[in-house]
């Protein structure tokens, strides 16, 4: 009797009778061969057809499938040193479980506009295939570096009554019979979990409604957040320093095959090793101004600007310090210089900017009022906020990385569109 498997474990059933259920993907006539590559989700194989083995009819109907066809494939596991897997199907049967439409993505080039108009398809690709596995894999590694090192996972909710990274990037909604927003980041409901359980993590969508139409840029993206009670800023950096290199090794070593599907060059990657370069944001303006490019002291960076920083680097570098006038609200000041923030941001090299933001928060309750008011925000829906530094306040620090932007530094890809099954953006809400 056919055993029901994966393609990904063929290996396993060598010269045994096997069941597999998937879609075409490919197919090619030789005489009386037939070749027909077989996708399950988990791998690609070849499963032969020859006219001897199989009924004529069989024979004949294999001739008229279409691509993407979902079939069930009866046959024979038998080594192929000529397979990338090493192994084919000897077909005894077939069972068309539905013969697809003609497939509306060729093997011909098609436009970007009309693959994401086709995205829900698009995503069947060898490419977007791997692009989405690696994806899989830094969510994994994500969460396992926070697991192993004993992080609470206390996700954060997802409608707020308040801002937490500023008011003009909000995506406002109706709320029973008050106003809600989709969060901008599970930060503020992290540190009051943090002071629960003093190391935690959120793992979820978060969403900004920024009129950006560049390649790095979604209106609903995924951030991993870690926060931790008695963390200072050094120690913040050190954290997300061990923690990157800790994920794009795992990436390297369980995603090399999807990584060169992609001409990925694993040389800088292989690079992304702690420590990596510290620099402060005064220290960054002048190597700005020294590579040529004017940037006033006091304005923060924009894409442009993190670009030239990284490319002073072969690995992320981290950047400190900020002027508080760039910075939310909930930053801790810089007990040396009032004009700066207790904060970093670590921007990926070859291009890729910012892929981590963060910083020690402001503990302190007068000062953290205070800073609200210069904000001109409400204090009003901070009360629960303002509760945490009223009872038992502690120095705390923590980072948000994003996903999607991490995915398309890893692949090397040009924009973070592919990095998520259905990315959503300034004039993409479909499908």
């Amino acid at each position: 009797m056919a055993v029901p498997i994966s393609i990904s474990r063929i290996a396993d059933y060598d010269g045994r009778a096997v069941l597999l259920q998937g879609w075409l993907q490919n197919k090619r006539s030789s005489g009386k061969l037939r070749f027909l590559q077989l996708r399950d989700g988990t791998g690609v194989v070849q499963c032969v057809l020859f006219k001897g083995d199989v009924s004529p009819d069989l024979f004949e109907r294999s001739a008229g499938l279409t691509q993407e066809s979902s079939l069930r494939v009866r046959g024979v596991v038998r080594e192929d040193r000529r397979s990338p897997l090493g192994y084919e199907i000897g077909v005894t049967d077939i069972e068309v479980v539905q013969e697809s439409d003609p497939y509306p993505i060729t093997p011909k080039a098609h436009g970007t506009a009309f693959l994401m108009d086709h995205r829900h398809l698009w995503l069947r690709s060898s490419r977007q295939h791997a692009i989405l596995r690696v994806r899989s894999e830094v969510i994994r590694a994500c969460r396992n570096y926070f697991d192993e090192r004993e992080f609470v996972l206390t996700d954060s909710p997802i409608f707020t009554p308040s801002s937490c990274e500023g008011t003009t990037t909000l995506f406002q909604t109706d709320y029973f019979d008050d106003q809600a927003y989709l969060t901008q980041s599970g930060q503020l409901y992290l540190e009051a979990s943090a002071m629960a359980f003093g190391k935690v993590y959120c793992f979820g969508p978060t969403f900004r409604a920024e009129k950006s139409k560049t390649r790095r840029h979604l209106t609903e993206f995924w951030m991993v957040e870690p926060e931790v009670a008695y963390l200072d800023l050094n120690g913040d950096m050190d954290l997300a320093e061990d923690f990157v290199s800790t994920v794009v090794q795992q990436v390297l070593t369980c995603r090399r095959e999807e990584l060169e599907l992609l001409q990925r060059d694993l040389e800088p990657l292989e690079r992304v090793r702690k420590p990596f370069p510290r620099i402060s944001y005064t220290e960054a303006v002048d190597i700005l101004n020294r590579s040529g490019v004017s940037h006033r002291w006091g304005d923060d960076f924009g894409g442009d600007e993190e670009t030239v920083l990284a490319e002073h680097f072969d690995r992320p570098v981290l950047v400190h310090r900020y002027p508080a006038s760039c910075k939310a609200f909930y930053m801790k000041g810089d007990p040396d210089d009032g004009r700066l923030a207790l904060c970093m941001d670590m921007l990926a090299p070859e291009g890729y900017g910012e892929i981590i933001g963060g910083g020690q928060r402001e503990d302190d309750l007068e000062e953290l009022r205070r800073k609200i008011a210069e904000h001109r925000l409400d204090e009003t829906p901070f009360q629960w906020y303002l509760d945490l530094r009223r009872y038992g306040s502690v120095p705390h620090a923590g980072f948000g990385l994003g996903i999607e932007r991490t995915v398309a530094w890893i692949c090397g890809l040009r924009h973070v569109r592919e990095t998520i099954p259905f990315p959503r953006m300034l004039q993409r809400l479909y499908p």
